[in-house]
């Protein structure tokens, strides 16, 4: 085998390994002809081109993130904040990204990131620091992210996701914003004890009213009741006296003498031929 044939077998491999190229699913990739973009949307897998004449260029494809340096807005207010954000995008056209940025993903993420600065300082300095802490992050995100589709698609790519992570306050604005929002929850606390303190002074007062209502009703029921009592027990007496008058004398006698006489220590002095012994004398109470 002579030189020549061997020199022409290496040239046919060369020629062959210059005339294939394989496209990987995780890149995108087009071919250029002379310089001139010649073919874009490769699929994944094993394709040919003309050695020397055409090359082929290939992309990331997969999700790419750009995580800029936190920065500070100012509000409304006059107030600055530290605003720390991030963009994640991807390649969708890949003859627009190679056009609009030469395909370098440093300069796709300047142009973003200035979309992103631009859109954040309009969206802060329109605001105060209570709204962009508490309730509007989802609508300057939401703002953020139309902005940044319209330069998407002059760059070629797609707006995956863009969040802000963190909105913080500088130290001695935060230690301010802070003492404020203090002052005004103590207020808001000392109106709901106020309220709470007059509040309990209605239900006390309503309550001790009811008591006295109860009980005097309570009372007049009891009265009554009793004067029902006393006149029955005083019908049921007049009805016994009438029937015995003797043996109704003899009954009031006993108590008198029971009630008198419940204590050892106690001395009665009396005369022996008065009413009250009358008893001791007669069981018919004859003197």
């Amino acid at each position: 085998m002579n030189r020549a044939y061997i020199v022409g077998i290496i040239v046919l491999v060369a020629i062959g390994a210059l005339s294939v190229f394989t496209v990987d699913q995780r890149e995108v990739a087009l071919k250029l002809r002379l310089g001139r973009i010649e073919q874009v949307g490769y699929a994944p897998g094993l394709h040919f081109k003309w050695p020397l004449v055409e090359n082929v260029l290939k992309f990331d494809a997969r999700i790419q993130n750009l995580d800029a340096d936190p920065q500070l807005y100012l509000t409304v207010e006059k107030k600055n904040v530290i605003v720390d954000s991030f963009v994640k995008w991807r390649v969708e056209d890949v003859e627009r990204f190679y056009t609009s940025t030469a395909g370098n993903v440093l300069r796709a993420n300047e142009r973003l990131s200035s979309v992103v600065v631009k859109q954040l300082r309009d969206a802060f300095g329109s605001r105060t620091i209570l709204q962009v802490v508490s309730g509007e992050r989802a609508e300057i995100m939401d703002q953020l992210v139309l902005a940044l589709k319209e330069q998407a698609d002059q760059l070629g790519v797609a707006i995956v996701d863009a969040r802000m992570k963190r909105v913080d306050l500088p130290e001695r604005v935060s230690q301010s914003v802070f003492d404020r929002m203090s002052a005004e929850r103590k207020e808001v606390a000392k109106r709901f004890r106020s309220e709470g303190e007059e509040r309990g002074r209605r239900i006390r007062a309503d309550a001790d009213r009811e008591q006295e209502v109860i009980l005097a009703e309570a009372e007049r029921d009891a009265q009554k009741t009793r004067g029902d009592g006393d006149g029955r027990a005083t019908e049921i007496f007049a009805n016994a006296f009438s029937q015995d008058a003797e043996f109704y004398a003899l009954y009031r006698s006993l108590n008198s003498y029971k009630n008198t006489f419940n204590n050892p220590s106690d001395i009665l002095l009396l005369e022996p031929n008065t009413q009250f012994f009358r008893y001791f004398k007669d069981a018919q109470g004859k003197r």
